[in-house]
């Protein structure tokens, strides 16, 4: 990304690197894979262990299909975080499939090889992972995809899919909207790659609640305008549309801050930057607190980027290889954040911490700034 930050800007080379320094989080001891890519750390837990963590020790294995930017640094800091609350989590392997499918594949099989007992994977590539999958599960190692959906069936092909509704963040947004703009509104949407699952859900409950009523429009591309998650792209796709529309009431974006430097174009052009409703992401919250005297239109109610969704997942997939109580649910829950027109959901800027941290995750700012450092 090339937003500017006060604080130099983590890229996808420097992962490696800073994969290790978060393992120090919670996690003691030290390691290292043969192939360079996966780090190995010794839990010590903290002597209360939670229902989810049974007696039974084991091995636990992390594979990510993309690790190289401040959410995914910050989800994997969140899952080893949890993973310490467990005594008899005894090593955490991690490895980074760096945007690659052959080698998010690979990393399954070595985790397999090098004989974890249990295996969260972040399956970016879908259904691509599934053999992976399931070769893992068959290999009698607990599976535990999460995020993506991979296909297949679980007890089949792994043993749970620990999802979340991103339908339920298009529909409290879309219940947000209805409550500024009564009288109703042109609607922009900005999701990530052409055709992505998680836009294609979010506008879904979105249009569930504003679709029916005439007084809302839907403008740009449907269901939703393609940034690919770039901030580079977001501007250019934003200020194509502040040039062909002259009335833009509310942005939706499934990834708040990299609105950001796209967002003064309304100001350069005369105009009010509009609603914006989004996940969060501190850097987004304190440009609302930097430009909203100025901008009498501009309200911000988020919803929470979903680090901890890494959590859950950790916690179905020890639960299940050490003998521990299963989680009752294996969906994340969809939570609204922040909400500037309302009193019990204030905007949180923190300015001593950098852009890239989300204050939704339960790792504290001043960690998830030591992750990133």
């Amino acid at each position: 990304m090339n937003r500017p930050t006060r604080r130099p800007r983590l890229t996808a080379p420097a992962t490696a690197a800073v994969a290790a320094a978060v393992l120090s989080l919670g996690l003691a001891g030290c390691g290292a894979s043969d192939s360079g890519s996966a780090t190995s750390n010794t839990a010590t837990g903290n002597g209360n262990a939670p229902a989810w963590c049974g007696s039974k020790k084991a091995v636990l294995g992390m594979t990510d299909g993309f690790g190289g930017n401040s959410w995914r640094l910050i989800t994997t800091a969140s899952a080893k975080e949890e993973a310490a609350k467990c005594p008899s989590i005894t090593s955490f392997e991690y490895a980074d499939g760096q945007g690659n499918t052959q080698k998010a594949i690979a990393d399954v099989q070595g985790m397999v090889a090098k004989g974890v007992n249990a295996l969260v994977v972040f399956p970016d590539a879908g259904e691509a992972m599934l053999p992976a999958l399931r070769s893992a599960y068959k290999a009698g190692v607990v599976t535990v995809p999460y995020r993506v959906a991979p296909g297949g069936k679980p007890g089949v092909d792994y043993d749970v899919f620990v999802d979340t509704k991103f339908a339920a963040d298009g529909r409290n947004w879309g219940e947000w909207i209805k409550k500024i703009l009564p009288d109703g509104g042109n609607i922009l949407f900005l999701s990530g790659p052409p055709g992505n699952s998680q836009g294609r859900d979010e506008a879904e409950g979105l249009r569930s609640v504003l679709g029916s009523d005439s007084r809302y429009t839907f403008i740009g591309e449907q269901p939703f305008e393609v940034t690919n998650w770039d901030p580079a792209e977001t501007q250019k796709v934003l200020t194509s549309a502040i040039s062909q529309n002259a009335r833009i009431d509310v942005i939706v974006s499934d990834f708040g801050p990299s609105l950001v430097g796209a967002l003064p174009v309304f100001e350069q052009s005369g105009r009010s930057i509009p609603a914006i409703a989004a996940s969060d992401g501190n850097v987004l919250s304190c440009f609302w607190e930097d430009h909203k005297a100025k901008n009498p239109d501009f309200k911000l109610f988020t919803v929470s980027t979903q680090n901890d969704h890494s959590r859950l997942a950790v916690q179905h997939a020890v639960a299940r290889a050490t003998g521990g109580q299963v989680p009752a649910s294996s969906t994340f829950p969809s939570l609204v954040f922040e909400d500037s027109t309302a009193e019990d959901k204030p905007v949180q800027c923190e300015r001593d911490l950098p852009d890239d941290v989300y204050l939704s995750a339960e790792m504290s700012g001043a960690d998830q700034a030591k992750v990133l450092k």
